[in-house]
């Protein structure tokens, strides 16, 4: 896939049901036999199973965390807990005047990260075996917490680490919903404390999806950056055991997406979620990579997230209809950039109608190298199908090649269908 970023561990494993169920980086760290064993925070929330049985061994810790961002050529992104346990389970708060431990754990986890080897914490990542820094760069406080007491902390937290580390860039929450009184509140405090980062997060179904593709249209260019930092379409609802990686979600994140690429002036980064599931043992649907002891598949939605991470290009150029940004149009959404490096114009159209759709698309300001036009389609004409252990394959992207002279580009949309164009350019 290319990622920039993990984000890790999430989250609401971060917070816990309590505080002493939280997450703590200190103890993933040292010889993985001597990592203890504790609950994971979604032992008890299983709707489908009857016996809970989810645990945190820590077998993959904050040191190989590190390196497999690093391995894979991703930032990493640490979710740290800001002194709250989750807001719907017991909703356990520190007092400000004991957050000591909890910004000391954060100041380590950089010192950790990219401290010399004179340090103590750069020491012991010496001694595990990467003496060079990891380079950390960014990080997140709390996770979907919302209110007074988040914005209070994290005003506590912000002061006391760029104080020590002015260039590390904040993530910070703006709740568990895209829209309503908690995000609201948050979004005009956190924009008056000119916040780096706003993670927003959504979990929507397919509908809300479509309707948002202009959510970031009318968004300050200035100021706070977004990141998209949670969402999946939901086929039934959400947290619902019966929801389905199926190809009507993805289609209609495929669909957003474009509004996230249009306004990546704004939109600094985005990530799909939950990432990984085991088929014998999950919590929460849908997610984007599914696997059993021998076997791994990529969901739809995953093969969605790959084409707009592995085409991004380097500067996005308006696509318009009616000098309008593509946004459902006549079933069409569009998003197109140029890959400076690459000599090429990306462009990402995505038929939501059940009906193929014909376009011409002007291409006058461009010149072309050759006549050669490639095309990446990932199709399906019935919304519910889905892939799986027996059908990795059902759906995924399909390449193509098309010679059209001039600068006009008829192209034959196929129903539910996304498609990336790439066109060379001298």
């Amino acid at each position: 896939m290319k990622p920039g970023f993990i984000r890790f561990p999430g989250g609401c494993i971060v917070e816990g049901r309590n505080l002493a169920n939280r997450y703590q980086w200190k103890n993933t760290v040292g010889p993985t036999n001597q990592r203890q064993v504790i609950m994971n925070r979604w032992n008890t929330e299983f709707a489908h199973k009857q016996t809970p049985d989810y645990f945190q061994s820590f077998g993959l810790g904050f040191y190989e965390y590190f390196q497999l961002a690093e391995d894979i050529g991703a930032e990493a992104l640490p979710i740290i807990n800001c002194g709250m346990a989750c807001q719907f389970n017991s909703a356990e708060t520190v007092d400000t005047t004991d957050l000591g431990s909890y910004v000391q754990d954060a100041l380590d986890l950089i010192e950790f990260a990219n401290g010399s080897v004179q340090t103590k914490w750069g020491r012991l990542r010496a001694k595990l075996g990467h003496p060079a820094p990891f380079n950390l760069k960014m990080m997140g406080i709390g996770n979907e917490n919302w209110g007074p007491q988040y914005i209070t902390r994290l005003k506590i937290f912000t002061t006391a680490i760029k104080k020590q580390y002015p260039n590390i860039e904040f993530v910070n929450s703006s709740g568990t919903d895209p829209s309503g009184e908690r995000f609201d509140y948050l979004n005009t405090r956190l924009r008056k404390m000119h916040a780096d980062i706003i993670d927003e997060h959504y979990y929507r179904n397919p509908a809300w999806f479509l309707a948002n593709a202009r959510r970031y249209d009318d968004y300050p260019r200035d100021g706070s950056k977004i990141f998209a930092g949670e969402y999946a379409a939901q086929s039934d609802k959400i947290a619902s055991p019966d929801n389905k990686n199926n190809w009507q979600c993805a289609l209609s994140e495929a669909a957003f997406m474009t509004g996230l690429e249009r306004n990546a002036a704004v939109v600094k980064m985005a990530s799909y979620a939950p990432l990984l599931a085991h088929v014998d043992a999950w919590q929460w649907t849908p997610d984007l990579i599914w696997f059993n002891n021998l076997h791994a598949y990529g969901t739809p939605n995953y093969y969605v997230q790959k084409l707009f991470s592995t085409n991004k290009g380097t500067e996005v150029v308006p696509i318009t209809l009616n000098s309008e940004s593509i946004a459902g149009q006549d079933s069409l959404y569009a998003t197109a950039c140029l890959d400076q490096t690459a000599h090429e114009l990306i462009l990402k159209l995505v038929n939501v109608s059940k009906d193929q759709k014909h376009h011409e698309i002007d291409l006058k300001g461009i010149k072309r190298a050759n006549d050669i036009i490639s095309l990446t389609i990932l199709q399906n004409s019935n919304l519910q199908t889905c892939n799986s252990l027996q059908q990795p394959e059902a759906i995924v992207p399909v390449n193509k090649n098309m010679n059209e002279k001039g600068n006009t580009l008829n192209l034959d949309l196929a129903p539910y269908s996304f498609t990336v164009v790439h066109i060379a350019l001298k």
